[in-house]
C-alpha cells in the first residue's frame, strides 16, 4: 500500500487498515503504538507509526497473537536491533584493528627483508674480498657445520598479499 508523506488522522488510519478507531485507541493504550498529538490533542500518525500499527494488526489479526505476545515480540525485536547494532560496531572495530595489525606486519616483513639483503650483500662482499683458496676452505667447512652454513638466498622470494 503506497502512502503519502506526512501525518494521518485516526479516521484515515482506521480506514486504511479496515479496523475500528477504538481498536487503534486500544493499541495506543496498551503502549504498542504512540502517535504524536496536535495542539488540539488529535492523534497524528507518522509513517513510522503506521508501519508499527501495520505490524501489530498483522500479528493480532493474521497470526492470532494476543496483545501481551505482541508486546513481547516488539520488545524482542527492539533488543535484537540493538544487539545487531552492537555486533556491527564490534565487527567494524575488529576489522580496523586487523587492518592496522596487517599493515604493521607488512612493515616488519619489509624491514626484515631489507636487513636480510644487507646481510647477503655484506657476505657477498666478504667472500669476494677473500682469496679463492680461502673461499673454498670457508664454504667447505660451512657445509659440514649447519649453524655456520651460508644459504643461497638468491632464490628467496618475498611476496605480499593484499
Amino acid at each position: 500500500m503506497k502512502r503519502k508523506k506526512g501525518y494521518f488522522s485516526i479516521s484515515a488510519v482506521a480506514e486504511m487498515f479496515s479496523v475500528h478507531q477504538q481498536t487503534i485507541r486500544l493499541y495506543e493504550k496498551e503502549g504498542l503504538i504512540s502517535p504524536k498529538r496536535s495542539e488540539g490533542n488529535m492523534r497524528l500518525f507518522s509513517d513510522e507509526d503506521i508501519n508499527r500499527l501495520e505490524e501489530v494488526i498483522y500479528l493480532t489479526h493474521q497470526l492470532g497473537i494476543n496483545l501481551a505476545g505482541v508486546e513481547m515480540i516488539m520488545k524482542l525485536k527492539k533488543q535484537m536491533k540493538k544487539m545487531q547494532k552492537e555486533m556491527n560496531e564490534l565487527f567494524e572495530k575488529t576489522q580496523d584493528q586487523l587492518s592496522k595489525e596487517t599493515e604493521a606486519s607488512k612493515e616488519v616483513i619489509q624491514s626484515s627483508a631489507k636487513q636480510l639483503m644487507k646481510i647477503k650483500k655484506k657476505q657477498t662482499e666478504t667472500l669476494s674480498s677473500q682469496p679463492e683458496a680461502d673461499q673454498n676452505q670457508t664454504t667447505g667447512s660451512q657445509e659440514h657445520d649447519p649453524e655456520n652454513q651460508i644459504f643461497d638466498i638468491d632464490n628467496w622470494k618475498i611476496t605480499y598479499d593484499d
